[in-house]
């Protein structure tokens, strides 16, 4: 288990272990330092599941039975439960804590409440607590009840809101016991950031938030809207206590101190601070090649050649919408290896909002570890966390018929897409096969003074490239996302050649 307990910040955090500056520090620096405060002094975490190495190999060692590996990473690493947090605080996002009752997630969140610089009080008074009775007015406000007998018109009536709104970090505590319509006004305030009574409106501006719940699979008292959900961008997984940890328990709890009261001030952000942090991390690059490399991975898993027959329409989204089942069509021979193909094993593709979630959420990770630009590495350690809840196994794909711990542990299961996807690239050597490229880079120096003739020319390119890619491959899943962009640059020259003759 991840916990916060009762007990003693006196521990201070060695210079040599996080490799901080001791003064000055950078908000990169800050965060590292909060993160090895919180878990050298509040939160019990030995569970380093978020694995780097150097050039140096990690250590694997298996043990009998069902072959479990151990690996022994040669490089720093972290608790899932401690960084993905902090990174969500910092890119103000949407994090889901899931895991069984005491396991430290509402403690976790308002901790992060405590870096934004909040006190105690104020984030225990803002917690939103989720439960059956809970009303529209009990989440957001109510209108004055002098208003309401003295108006004439409803843009007289006042609304008190609640304070928690305009809050920099917003915690939601079981958020799957709110009624469905309190849910949508939820909804509301988290996805689009502004909240709505009696025609009243309030806006609450950029927000690090923190949900609840103690499972992910409805057990809470009312179904979570599936828009709601969807607008969550990271799970973080509380994990069980490990009992050889007691003695540590043992003695913070009899030390009387507790971590909320004795938070340093050098880890507190301060608004500007925090905006800062924001703008560096998005300053943070993504290299052409990793960026190649994330683009293939998102092509993998939306396509499926059997859902219609204009290309265009090929896709999961269209046999959900047609009222069918995903596995109905693909136990249907499509002509491809549905092990070796990753797309067999999805329900969904990736949507935009978990492309964009991915971006932010890459940068951050590299701005916590200090890195110029994103790595691969960080997108390796970070997506699973991203896209536990956004991609759906098709448990009737061969590949969980061979394994069944996959189908129950997605993280491993979406790491190893991952690992599939850049391993197919390398394979194809597609930095240099993809035929896209030299098409692409003609496109982006601009049409402007094309003549007709270097028009005819490209079109001519891009016919050819697509008839080659028919003749040397099926429809696979990146060979239809590179069809198609061949298919955008080909109309987009064949308009400017239109324009170009009716100019003329």
């Amino acid at each position: 288990m991840e916990q916060i307990f009762e007990g003693s910040a006196s521990e201070v955090v060695s210079t040599e272990e996080t490799g901080e500056k001791p003064s000055g520090i950078t908000p990169d620096e800050k965060i590292r330092k909060a993160y090895f405060w919180i878990v050298n002094n509040a939160i019990i975490s030995p569970f380093y599941d978020i694995e780097f190495n150097s050039s140096k190999p990690p250590v694997e060692i298996r043990f009998t039975g069902v072959g479990s590996k151990l690996t022994l990473p040669s490089d720093q690493s972290y608790s899932s439960f401690v960084i993905l947090p902090l990174l969500n605080f910092l890119v103000r996002k949407r994090a889901l804590f899931i895991g069984g009752p005491g396991r430290g997630k509402t403690a976790s969140a308002l901790l992060m409440g405590l870096l934004a610089g909040y006190t105690m009080k104020e984030i225990k008074q803002a917690v939103q607590h989720g439960q059956p009775q809970m009303t529209i007015s009990d989440l957001l406000g109510n209108p004055l009840p002098r208003d309401l007998l003295n108006a004439e018109q409803m843009e007289e009536v006042k609304i008190s809101w609640r304070k928690w709104i305009d809050m920099k970090v917003k915690i939601v505590d079981e958020y799957n016991r709110i009624p469905t319509r309190t849910q949508s006004a939820l909804l509301t305030l988290l996805a689009d950031g502004y909240a709505e009574i009696l025609d009243q409106v309030v806006e609450c501006g950029e927000s690090a938030w923190f949900l609840t719940a103690n499972d992910d699979i409805g057990g809470g008292t009312y179904q979570v809207i599936e828009a709601l959900k969807d607008r969550l961008d990271i799970v973080v997984i509380a994990l069980n206590f490990n009992s050889l940890f007691l003695d540590e328990l043992l003695y913070r709890v009899e030390s009387g101190i507790k971590p909320e009261n004795v938070v340093p001030e050098d880890i507190i952000f301060r608004p500007e601070e925090l905006d800062q942090a924001y703008k560096d991390i998005m300053k943070i690059p993504i290299p052409t090649p990793v960026l190649r490399r994330l683009e293939f991975f998102t092509s993998q898993f939306d396509f499926c050649d059997l859902a219609a027959e204009i290309v265009e329409y090929k896709s999961k989204d269209i046999i959900r919408l047609a009222g069918k089942m995903l596995s109905e069509i693909c136990r249907n021979d499509c002509g491809r290896d549905k092990v070796k193909n990753l797309c067999s094993q999805t329900q969904n593709g990736i949507s935009v909002r978990a492309r964009l979630t991915i971006i932010n959420f890459a940068k951050a990770m590299a701005f916590f570890r200090g890195n110029p630009e994103v790595t691969l590495e960080d997108l390796r350690q970070i997506i699973p966390w991203l896209l536990r809840e956004k991609l759906f196994p098709n448990l009737e794909s061969p590949v969980f018929e061979s394994s069944q711990v996959l189908s129950l542990d997605r993280i491993a299961w979406i790491r190893k897409l991952w690992d599939a996807s850049c391993d197919l690239y390398n394979q194809l050597n597609w930095d240099e096969a993809d035929p896209l490229i030299p098409i692409e880079y003609e496109f982006n120096q601009g049409l402007d003074g094309l003549a007709a003739a270097e028009v005819n020319k490209r079109i001519a390119a891009i016919e050819a490239a697509i008839t080659r890619l028919s003749v040397d491959s099926k429809l696979l899943a990146y060979v239809y996302d590179t069809v198609l962009k061949l298919k955008y640059y080909h109309q987009r020259y064949t308009n400017y050649l239109k324009w170009l003759e009716w100019r003329n």
